[in-house]
């Protein structure tokens, strides 16, 4: 008797920790996804292009911080659109690279990142990238002269906002297949269909892009699973191109081998 009593209430203190847990989840897990840093860190490397200092209005009256830089001789233009932590200023060493191979910019900071107001949402950063793109538009460079460039989460942006449209190019670096599938590989024992609120279905997008994309992704990621890049690029129907370089982890190296195949994939459009 006394056994089924013990038994009993271990199951109802289990029962009660592992709810906690999934609503804990379910309350932070915007906390837990986007880590926006609004202090500003010391400058790494400096800007090699003078830059316009721009606010793109989105939805919900919210202003994005964005870099912009134009050279009137350059054909195309990149929409950056970057990953879940960080600012503008962790990405200068890749902009940098834009403005050497004659690249045109805009990178912008997503909502309640950079100092923004507002809060990232899924539908937010659907939002704010639409917003990007019609403010290029506005400034007389259409669709079909803009590289959509995402970073890690800013992949799943660009999969959802380049479906059905012409632009000059897509680049994915460490894209994946959904957050849904990168949840379930870090909370196994959560029911993540049910608790995520901001899912990315980056996979289910890929038939419906029309541009030419690049793939890059990292061997040893540990972040995101190469797999996953690569069942990306798999589903692409498009004009498609794959660099996987053995030594790089989450983030890219921008180095001369990889600076190289960029400028291979953007020589191919033309």
């Amino acid at each position: 008797m006394r056994f089924k009593k013990f038994f009993l209430y271990s199951v109802i203190i289990l029962a009660f920790a592992y709810i906690s847990i999934c609503i804990y989840m379910y309350a932070m897990q915007r906390n837990i996804l986007y880590r926006p840093h609004v202090i500003r860190p010391p400058l790494v490397e400096k800007l090699n292009a003078k830059i316009q200092e721009v606010e793109i209005p989105s939805t919900d009256n919210v202003r994005l911080k964005s870099w912009f830089y134009k050279n009137n001789q350059n054909k195309y233009t990149v929409l950056f659109l970057h990953g879940n932590n960080g600012n503008l200023e962790t990405r200068i060493y890749k902009i940098n690279e834009f403005k050497n191979l004659n690249l045109n910019y805009l990178i912008i900071s997503w909502r309640g990142f950079n100092g923004n107001n507002g809060a990232p949402t899924e539908q937010g950063l659907y939002d704010d990238a639409r917003s990007a793109i019609k403010w290029l538009e506005k400034n007389n460079i259409p669709k079909n002269r803009i590289i959509l460039y995402g970073e890690s989460l800013g992949t799943g942006v660009v999969a959802e906002v380049a479906q059905n449209e012409k632009f000059a190019a897509v680049v994915l670096e460490a894209p994946y297949t959904s957050l849904v599938d990168v949840a379930k590989i870090r909370y196994p024992y959560l029911p993540v269909n049910l608790l995520l609120k901001d899912k990315f279905l980056t996979i289910e997008k890929m038939k419906n892009i029309s541009a030419p994309v690049f793939v890059i992704h990292g061997i040893l990621d540990g972040q995101i699973p190469v797999y996953m890049g690569k069942k990306v690029l798999d589903e692409v129907k498009s004009k498609k191109y794959g660099y996987f370089p053995e030594l790089n982890r989450h983030m890219i190296r921008y180095d001369s081998q990889f600076i190289s195949e960029l400028q291979k994939f953007i020589k191919s459009l033309n």
